[in-house]
């Protein structure tokens, strides 16, 4: 039996959580993340939503159905949960500390994840490098 233990909270980047609910082998740290859920402690930021749409009606993603219908189903898996945005994660993407790229995506991500002090579960260089420099708590996936 899988003991489970107190842990980290994870928001996960767009990418992780396609990868995770699509079954994707790219998927490195499968295991935290699905341990994590055992606890209820996946995280994904409503603008994750607005992203998959926007991948979806240019193609750039292939959900085998509507991607209405594939959201809906994503977000009742086990584990996972929806973090409500507030007016501080918006002003705080305005004022990241140090250097940071201005993609409005990432900049949300990122501050939310600071605002909540979240580990930010991505793949992105650009994000991992900016927690290598102290500013952000993330996991390498």
């Amino acid at each position: 039996m899988l003991k489970v233990t107190k842990q980290n909270k994870y928001l996960l980047d767009t990418h992780v959580f396609l990868w995770l609910m699509l079954a994707n082998k790219q998927l490195k740290e499968r295991r935290t993340l699905e341990t994590a859920a055992l606890t209820g402690s996946l995280l994904l930021c409503p603008i994750s939503c607005w992203e998959i749409g926007m991948l979806s009606v240019r193609s750039r993603i292939h959900l085998g159905m509507p991607c209405q219908e594939w959201t809906e189903q994503a977000l009742k898996a086990p584990g996972l949960s929806i973090i409500d945005l507030s007016a501080r994660m918006a002003i705080e993407a305005s004022y990241l500390p140090g250097k940071f790229h201005g993609d409005p995506i990432d900049r949300m991500l990122v501050a939310t994840a600071r605002v909540k002090n979240l580990t930010l579960a991505t793949r992105d260089e650009k994000i991992l490098a900016y927690s290598e420099q102290g500013y952000l708590n993330a996991l390498a996936c």
